[in-house]
């Protein structure tokens, strides 16, 4: 699988198979495809009876996004996932051995640089087996928030086929994690490659809960231009049985630096090689745990001038 293919697997799950190929490490998992969605949109009888509801969806009415969202997320949730589907998903899960996996949405109009899907759609961490196809419907649904409508609307996307793929993962526990910018998003230096990292998942620092600690390293010579620790008194963790719970860290582990100097020039090795492979700057999300470092999703840095990421 590799990224043209995301119109069945969507941004995030071809980019993710097409790392994987090439060598970066990436959880294992598997997609859920789009056309299984679709499938399963068919076998409801939903796909014309959503197609109404946002034909139907007034802009300019208080609370009318709202009330659309609602119907349609009412009727994915509640309607069955045909068995055969629902037991191929249930397969491909034990095949991967693991008790806790993530399980992420991948929009089929995602992360381009044009259209970015970015945070617009839901994603699930440490979720069992016993909850794994409730949480694969909720991520259909996602499609279909307040949120994700406008935002289709606001981009001129009302008419244009968009369907969502499913990413099923290992989930790292993490011990550290955080996001990391092969070329420097504000001030767009490409030999400067941005980390940001924080203890636990790297949920926490994504959803703006924590503030991460931030490293400034050389492209061209490998060197750490720069590091700011910054103190981090809760941290994300998994639950025991699922899920994830806010732990308090004492000061002396909080106020430590996240990532040592190895590490930094360890995982601006692969950021490199990432970017390398894709031939443009790239927005990284990454794990650390038992270690070793691992990739969980990349994507053009969307803020960057087209001339930046075209190379023009």
């Amino acid at each position: 699988m590799d990224t043209t293919q995301a119109d069945i697997a969507g941004g995030k799950g071809a980019s993710l198979g097409e790392m994987l190929n090439a060598g970066i490490p990436v959880p294992d998992g598997f997609v859920i495809l789009s056309t299984t969605f679709e499938t399963f949109l068919r076998g409801a009888d939903l796909a014309k009876e959503i197609d109404d509801v946002l034909a139907s969806v007034d802009l300019e009415s208080i609370g009318g996004i709202d009330v659309a969202s609602g119907k349609i997320q009412g009727l994915i949730r509640s309607a069955e996932i045909p068995s055969d589907i629902a037991n191929e998903i249930k397969e491909r899960f034990a095949g991967l051995g693991s008790e806790f996996v993530a399980v992420r949405s991948s929009a089929t109009a995602e992360d381009g640089a044009e259209h970015a899907w970015a945070g617009q759609l839901e994603s699930y961490l440490n979720v069992t087996g016993d909850i794994l196809l409730e949480k694969v419907r909720d991520c259909w649904s996602s499609l279909f928030t307040p949120r994700a409508i406008f935002y289709r609307f606001e981009k001129g996307l009302r008419d244009t086929k968009i369907s969502v793929a499913v990413v099923v993962q290992k989930m790292v526990d993490s011990e550290i994690s955080g996001i990391a910018f092969s070329v420097h998003p504000v001030t767009e230096d490409r030999d400067q490659i941005i980390i940001e990292a924080g203890f636990g998942l790297g949920e926490a620092i994504v959803s703006g809960s924590v503030t991460p600690d931030g490293y400034v390293v050389g492209k061209a010579h490998r060197n750490i231009v720069d590091v700011n620790v910054n103190n981090q008194s809760k941290a994300l963790y998994r639950k025991r049985g699922g899920g994830n719970e806010w732990k308090d860290l004492p000061e002396t582990a909080g106020s430590r630096q996240a990532l040592t100097p190895d590490q930094i020039l360890e995982l601006s090795d692969i950021v490199v090689r990432i970017e390398n492979h894709y031939g443009f700057p790239c927005d990284i999300e990454w794990a650390y745990a038992d270690g070793a470092f691992f990739v969980t999703q990349s994507r053009p840095i969307t803020t960057l001038n087209m001339m930046e990421i075209t190379g023009v």
